[in-house]
């Protein structure tokens, strides 16, 4: 694997769902020439005969990717849990990127809560979680970027001039209004800053409101009416078991309906090698 390359990540279950994920890996990967890792978690104390089974499949979807879409892909096999191995190997590899494929809140994670968040919520970088296939392999050409009081909402800024310049997308801004005076100051804080870096790099946007509450609908209800190829959103800051269960805000949004992706960036997540975005 090269090693000054930018890295995305592909976390692999051997499922239709991580197939859609590296065809969206590979879209991106083409565009800010990146190399995809496939990462498959075993358990700790796999057989040699089982592990290297698993190793020979994973290299068979690597040789597919390559087929597929003309992308190289690396692959790894790493021991753990799903809910910390792959935040740890992505914290350690210094990706730019990670694209997991999610199959939604169906079944027993209605109860237990999204898998897909609890294994974001570690990251230091952006996830993109995918429940479908491309549309096409084209650029990502409308971001809904949701905008509130939180300061937080600087951080996903980065995410958003990164993909506003490779490709070449308009951004929309969801202003949450409110009736409290210090709370609407704060958006508009937020506002003015994400407005300024947008003008400053050249990015197309325009500026939209929707009232407070029921934010995750709303936001759901809006990409779907402007057939939106990404929502883009911060996950809550320490986030809890009661959040997991009872469903958080961004959990809503991923596992929305029309399957629009969805890109989590966690508060004080690191975008770092892409801050030179933020200057034009």
């Amino acid at each position: 694997m090269e090693k000054d390359k930018e890295i995305v990540v592909v976390p692999w279950d051997f499922t239709e769902k991580a197939e859609f994920a590296l065809a969206h890996a590979a879209k991106i990967s083409k565009m800010i020439n990146a190399q995809i890792h496939l990462l498959h978690i075993v358990e700790r104390k796999i057989k040699a005969a089982e592990y290297k089974k698993k190793e020979d499949r994973l290299n068979q979807w690597a040789q597919y990717g390559k087929e597929e879409y003309g992308v190289e892909a690396g692959t790894v096999l790493v021991p753990g849990s799903i809910f910390k191995a792959i935040a740890e190997y992505v914290n350690e590899e210094k990706a730019s990127l990670v694209v997991m494929g999610t199959h939604g809140m169906k079944g027993m994670q209605k109860v237990t809560g999204s898998w897909a968040l609890k294994v974001l919520v570690g990251s230091k970088v952006p996830f993109i979680v995918v429940q479908d296939k491309p549309k096409d392999m084209e650029k990502y050409q409308n971001i809904v970027f949701p905008v509130d009081f939180r300061s937080e909402n600087k951080e996903k800024l980065k995410m958003t001039i990164f993909m506003g310049k490779y490709f070449d997308s308009k951004v929309h801004i969801l202003k949450t209004v409110t009736s409290d005076k210090s709370l609407l100051k704060k958006t508009n804080i937020n506002l003015n800053f994400a407005i300024k870096y947008l003008i400053q790099n050249n990015i197309e946007y325009e500026i939209h409101e929707m009232k407070r509450g029921h934010l995750a609908q709303q936001t759901i209800d809006f990409a779907e009416k402007i057939n939106a190829d990404l929502i883009l959103i911060m996950t809550t800051k320490n986030i809890s078991t009661v959040d997991y269960v009872l469903g958080a805000q961004e959990q809503q949004i991923i596992a929305n309906s029309s399957k629009i992706p969805v890109c989590c960036v966690n508060p004080r997540a690191s975008f770092a090698s892409k801050a030179q975005f933020m200057y034009g």
